[in-house]
């Protein structure tokens, strides 16, 4: 199975954080099925705005990867998106599909339903840290077509303080690995 091409990612990232959902993620020996997402743009919530010299990969780029540290412990891991300005989508959660005895290694629980529950839980059971901020999704990180559509559904993003109102975190109904 091919990858995503990078017109997927040069679409805005509100309709690239929905297309995401069911899509296989490939890294280091794991791979698992996004079932969470989040879009930000130039709206206040996003590092785009509050975060412009460390967010430059987001505002330059589409179809590459943009990893951040928050709370002095924890990896996020976007994709760039838009080709005609800022935009990267959080991948938030995803269904663990292969290399579950690594990622239980790496995260320190036998329970497969925190293994990659949660932004940071994903990172740190795929193995993801900022070495591979800035490269093209496809080098390292392979990100697989979805083969049928899942229910989808749409809410307000989780942790932020700005732009709340903004219904732009995407998951699969009823799955068990979405984080919240």
């Amino acid at each position: 199975m091919q990858n995503l091409s990078s017109e997927f990612f040069a679409r805005d990232a509100i309709s690239v954080a929905r297309d995401l959902i069911g899509t296989i993620m490939v890294f280091d020996g794991c791979a698992g099925r996004i079932v969470e997402t989040e879009a930000y743009t130039t709206d206040a919530a996003s590092h785009s705005v509050m975060r412009p010299k460390q967010s430059a990969v987001m505002q330059q780029t589409f179809g590459h990867i943009y990893v951040y540290f928050i709370y002095g412990m924890y990896y996020c891991l976007n994709f760039t998106a838009d080709s005609g300005g800022a935009g990267a989508v959080l991948i938030r959660a995803a269904e663990p599909v292969k290399g579950l005895d690594e990622m239980r290694r790496r995260r320190g629980t036998d329970d497969v339903r925190k293994l990659t529950s949660g932004p940071g839980r994903l990172c740190q059971a795929f193995g993801i840290d900022l070495s591979i901020n800035g490269d093209r999704i496809g080098k390292r990180i392979k990100v697989k077509p979805r083969v049928t559509t899942p229910e989808i559904t749409s809410s307000k993003r989780i942790g932020i303080t700005r732009d709340t109102h903004l219904e732009w975190r995407f998951f699969e109904s009823n799955n068990r690995f979405v984080s919240r």
